[in-house]
């Protein structure tokens, strides 16, 4: 028998949330958790019970925020003068940086496979062989892509707090903020 929905909500919310901010972005990602517990709560009644409910939460929360962040995407911005053609600030390397910069903008440049990689372990928590699962891969496909990930992540000067920690990416808040240092040690 399935456990009542609130439950999945206040176990799993904040998981799902850093996985929605990995892939959306900060600012899409209250709209991508709102999404995915929407849908989650139209398909729970048909989940077979011995499912991994947390594996199946995250990959809906990877899927809408890549459907949020989409919608984003062509949604037209009001702007006083148009850019002349080759403007720098149409770069999407600028976009993406411009407005939440940090942890998110570096994870949202790495390579599609490693910035799924990352997402699942170190935001959503899942181990290789449940991401394996997920992206149709092999354990170590995953374990090379988060490892590689995370050595881009540390090149772009992010570094990762103490990885003994219990939690993911070994912070205490939901949002997984206060694990990620620059490498002169400040919090980004």
């Amino acid at each position: 028998m399935l456990p009542p929905f609130d439950r999945l909500v206040t176990t799993h919310g904040a998981r799902v949330l850093r996985v929605c901010r990995s892939v959306a972005g900060p600012d899409e990602a209250d709209d991508a958790w709102s999404e995915t517990f929407l849908a989650a709560l139209r398909a729970y009644p048909r989940l077979d019970p011995a499912a991994d409910t947390e594996a199946w939460l995250v990959t809906i929360a990877y899927r809408k925020s890549i459907d949020v962040h989409r919608r984003a995407a062509v949604r037209a911005i009001p702007v006083e003068e148009l850019p002349e053609i080759g403007d720098a600030s149409l770069d999407p390397a600028a976009i993406v940086a411009a407005p939440g910069g940090g942890i998110w903008a570096a994870v949202a440049a790495l390579p599609p496979r490693q910035r799924q990689a990352v997402a699942y372990h170190y935001l959503g928590g899942l181990t290789h062989v449940a991401i394996a699962d997920l992206v149709d891969g092999t354990a170590a496909s995953v374990r090379r892509a988060c490892a590689d990930g995370i050595a881009n992540l540390r090149r772009q000067g992010v570094a990762l707090a103490d990885p003994s920690s219990s939690t993911p990416m070994g912070d205490s808040s939901p949002m997984g903020g206060s694990s990620l240092m620059t490498s002169e040690g400040e919090p980004r």
